[in-house]
């Protein structure tokens, strides 16, 4: 660890509280998976964003001695996606066939105050407006906008009785969404099919060998089958294929993930597509579970007993905040550990930001990514089932904000420049932890 010395006491403090915090969320995967995680840490060293993304639970833990102006009892309990980042957004081919501009990535979906999903959101803009050497007040701007999008947007939907069709997509976006979008629309099944698999000898496709791909022997082969048939049960009626769809074909063990899955398992199934035409096939991806960031500080017994694993907390959480989800969205138990399926789209492409440098263009953007943000938290699948929560959404925020609009997105403006600040010093103090060995189990070399 950097010398004592060399840190006042609230640095020393603060740092001990970084790993502190770190430690007690992913021991169970430094146990297991020691070199994933040192590989997800040393991704999170690279810069202030990386480990921003990578440390949720260290914003929840921040979050949980927060006074929250903006909450009551239920808006302090609605169904938030978690980690709300501005990398997370992306496009999807929905369930009724659109292409479509949303919240991605459901991992640490949970039940909390739908403040902090806007809060996570407001000091990763300011993260990368930093990045970007815009100005305070630049910066300030844009978290504005994001915040009065969202809210406008939540109070048209306390206003219109028919949400469920809003969507971004092709034809009412502009600009990088729309570049989004249209990138997406050229990709296709079959060019994502031979990316991934191959025709064999016996005229059958099978995935390919690669790096991070590993041939399971028979006993595990019949697990993962085995798991696969319980996972049908977890469909809704209304989104089943015919029955030629779910013939397993190939199945192979997966590793190499992102920032936030480092140290999970997976699996992808190769399944028979709506017909026996080779090149409808599907492709389906199984992956462990993990808790989520928001559930390590939130108290909710009814939400606990609820969920039968983090595989189904995550499933029931994707179709709880995402209108038309993936039809083949569900989850299995495998190994004492529950685990969420859907399919590996070739539609799915994420927003990327490195070219969008100019005011004229991030305006615009944070306006649909209020949007978007709206949407998840407002509008959801309609063959979602759970019972957690039981009000409309979209009218208990309105209530709670009233017309104190600009007051809100003022606050949202203060904070996302205090936090922002607090993760670049925390990035700083975490990276000197993580480098002299101060995280048990993680000893760099």
């Amino acid at each position: 660890m950097q010398a004592r010395g060399s840190l006042d006491r609230d640095e020393s403090e603060r740092q001990e509280r970084i790993v502190e915090v770190l430690v007690d969320a992913f021991s169970g995967m430094i146990e297991a998976a020691p070199d994933a995680i040192r590989y997800r840490f040393q991704k999170m060293a690279a810069e202030p964003y990386a480990f921003y993304r990578g440390s949720a639970p260290l914003f929840y833990a921040d979050a949980a001695e927060r006074e929250d102006r903006w909450v009551d009892e239920r808006t302090s309990r609605v169904w938030i996606q978690g980690d709300m980042h501005a990398e997370n957004y992306g496009t999807y081919m929905n369930s009724a066939g659109l292409l479509v501009f949303d919240v991605n990535d459901f991992d640490e979906a949970y039940l909390g105050h739908y403040t902090w999903d806007l809060e996570r959101m407001a000091a990763s803009l300011a993260l990368i407006g930093f990045s970007k050497a815009l100005s305070d007040e630049a910066i300030r701007e844009m978290v504005r906008t994001f915040a009065t999008s969202y809210l406008e947007q939540v109070r048209t939907f306390a206003n219109e009785d028919d949400d469920q069709e809003f969507a971004l997509g092709l034809g009412n976006t502009d600009g990088a969404v729309l570049e989004t979008l249209r990138a997406a629309r050229l990709q296709t099944r079959v060019a994502l099919l031979e990316s991934e698999t191959a025709i064999d000898d016996g005229h059958e496709r099978r995935f390919r060998d690669g790096t991070g791909v590993r041939r399971l022997d028979e006993d595990e082969h019949g697990k993962v089958c085995s798991a696969f048939e319980r996972y049908l049960e977890t469909i809704p009626e209304d989104k089943r294929q015919q029955s030629i769809s779910y013939t397993v074909k190939d199945v192979i063990g997966r590793s190499g993930f992102g920032i936030g899955s480092a140290g999970l398992q997976s699996y992808n199934l190769l399944v028979e597509g709506k017909s026996q035409a080779l090149e409808d096939d599907i492709v389906l991806t199984m992956k462990q579970g993990n808790p989520a960031a928001p559930g390590r500080v939130v108290d909710d017994r009814e939400a606990e007993d609820y969920f039968e694993h983090h595989g189904h907390r995550t499933a029931v959480s994707q179709r709880a905040l995402q209108a038309h989800a993936d039809p083949w969205l569900g989850w299995c138990e495998l190994d004492d550990s529950g685990w969420v399926v859907q399919e590996l789209s070739a539609y799915a492409g994420d927003l990327e930001w490195d070219e969008v440098d100019d005011r004229d263009e991030i305006l615009p953007l944070l306006r649909y990514l209020g949007q978007a943000s709206a949407k998840v938290h407002c509008v959801s699948d309609a063959g979602s089932e759970q019972t957690l929560v039981d009000f409309q959404t979209e009218e208990a925020i309105v209530g709670v904000i009233g017309d104190d609009l600009e007051s809100f997105a003022d606050d949202l403006a203060d904070f996302a420049a205090d936090y922002g600040e607090q993760v670049r010093d925390d990035h700083r103090l975490f990276v000197d932890a993580f480098r002299n060995g101060a995280i048990s189990g993680l000893e760099s070399g």
